[in-house]
């Protein structure tokens, strides 16, 4: 076993799943050019060994988001959807009102950590970000800040050990199959 991070390490005897992921930009002003935050994350969750099923820009708008997620979530081909941007404090801030009414569970403990990680790097500054993960329809959403380096944070210090199905002592992949449990 090697160390990730404190109280986490990757059995690299246990077989790797990869998980079909969904990025989501949000953004008023930003186009497949200038997604520098989705283009990050897509390229993460590749080199990860993760499927990336599909990539998507949608402007600060509660009911374009909505859409975008739950045709995602319902499409049975997504386990995992991840977005960047629109957590921010600013009145065109709207990724976590579009979403936690979606959530059938929320991740708390997610939020706490990345702000955890988040301020190792930022500071106080990571009182300004709203990220926030939850369950919709069985499939996993994570909401991350806009910046690159929020971006980098999140994948590589919360998300990506929780997607990989070799880290211990737990991690999401191996709950998957029973999200939807009665």
């Amino acid at each position: 076993m090697s160390a990730l991070l404190p109280g986490g390490k990757i059995d690299e005897s246990r077989p790797f799943k990869p998980v079909r992921i969904a990025v989501l930009t949000v953004s008023d002003t930003r186009d497949e050019a200038t997604d520098t935050s989705g283009k990050l994350l897509a390229d993460r969750v590749r080199a990860a060994g993760h499927e990336l099923v599909e990539k998507a820009i949608v402007p600060d708008d509660v009911v374009r988001i909505r859409e975008q997620v739950k045709a995602w979530a319902a499409s049975q081909t997504v386990e995992a959807i991840i977005t960047t941007g629109g957590t921010g404090i600013t009145g065109r801030d709207v990724t976590p009102e579009a979403l936690t009414p979606l959530f059938d569970k929320t991740l708390d403990g997610f939020s706490v950590v990345f702000h955890m990680v988040s301020y190792a790097s930022v500071g106080l500054s990571t009182l300004q970000s709203r990220a926030c993960a939850g369950i919709i329809d069985g499939v996993f959403a994570f909401c991350l800040p806009g910046s690159n380096g929020a971006v980098k944070d999140g994948w590589d210090k919360v998300i990506a050990p929780q997607l990989d199905s070799r880290h211990g002592p737990c991690n999401m992949v191996e709950l998957m199959p029973r999200l939807l449990e009665a």
